[in-house]
């Protein structure tokens, strides 16, 4: 699971410097440099996107100058940098946060919960999921169920992880036919959220599947019964996964949240795998008649 084609941005998560959290005694000037540098944009540029001078932002790097909070969020903005570390930014700027972060439990949320739930129930019968900035995985339809069944209950016990649910030995991974190819996708996917998040915890969980033992060949025999698949001119990566003696080829995609304004929403991320190939369109239809 997780994406090979993103319909919209990315999921967003934690820290605000390098390596973690912002040290207090390191000041906005740093932090934000910090930003600027990963993000390779020069001081001139980002003064030209911000309308702002190359000088006031040197000033404000070196410490010479305080920016104000406007100013804190605008660069920010141009940074593209997550609301959670924006937050971060202004704290040790001297502001208040931005930004509230409700659990997704909160009664403020129940419209939101319920329309993405409803979301990924219309999605049926093809699989969808909502994920944290962790891959946590915080929603699922009977879809994801379908190609879960039969994993060991140790690995369906909360909080369900999906790249850990995919990458496991005991996992999807004996399963995915491309796994070797699949794997190595989703491990690049996560090296670019840790650069663009900053996230420890993701940095963890990275550290953790990447360590599983690698595939040894690809399962390149059919499975019993199955004749050999027309070809199918796939226009992204599919993860092809065995279910129940069939294949099944996905297509994924990933879908955010426009200007959130809540740490809790900019992190969620809606997963849809979209069937690649007729075959995968007619057996999951089957399974609903």
């Amino acid at each position: 699971m997780t994406a090979s084609a993103s319909a919209s941005g990315s999921v967003s998560t934690s820290a605000g410097a390098p390596g973690g959290a912002p040290a207090p005694d390191k000041g906005v000037g740093p932090l934000l440099r910090g930003w600027r540098e990963q993000r390779r944009v020069s001081q001139l540029e980002l003064a030209l996107r911000a309308g702002s001078s190359a000088r006031h932002i040197s000033f404000v790097e070196t410490g010479r100058s305080r920016p104000s909070e406007e100013m804190v969020l605008r660069l920010a903005e141009h940074l593209d940098i997550p609301v959670r570390d924006r937050n971060a930014l202004l704290l040790v700027a001297g502001y208040a946060p931005r930004y509230p972060e409700t659990p997704l439990d909160d009664p403020a949320l129940d419209a939101l919960r319920e329309g993405v739930e409803r979301l990924i129930q219309g999605y049926e019968p093809y699989p969808a999921l909502v994920v944290d900035a962790t891959y946590h995985v915080v929603a699922a339809n009977r879809g994801i169920a379908m190609l879960l069944d039969g994993l060991p209950e140790r690995l369906l016990a909360p909080p369900l992880n999906a790249m850990r649910l995919t990458l496991h030995p005991e996992g999807l991974a004996p399963r995915i036919r491309n796994l070797r190819e699949w794997r190595g996708h989703l491990l690049a996917q996560m090296e670019r959220d840790i650069a663009l998040r900053r996230s420890d915890a993701l940095r963890a969980l990275y550290e953790e599947v990447a360590a599983y033992p690698p595939p040894s060949s690809e399962h390149s025999s059919l499975l019993p019964d199955e004749e050999p698949a027309e070809s199918v001119p796939y226009f992204a990566l599919p993860m092809q996964i065995e279910h129940d003696g069939r294949l099944l080829s996905f297509i994924s995609s990933i879908s955010t949240f426009n200007t959130p304004m809540d740490v809790t929403v900019a992190e969620l991320a809606i997963e849809t795998l979209l069937p690649a190939d007729p075959a995968t369109v007619k057996y999951l239809h089957s399974l609903m008649s």
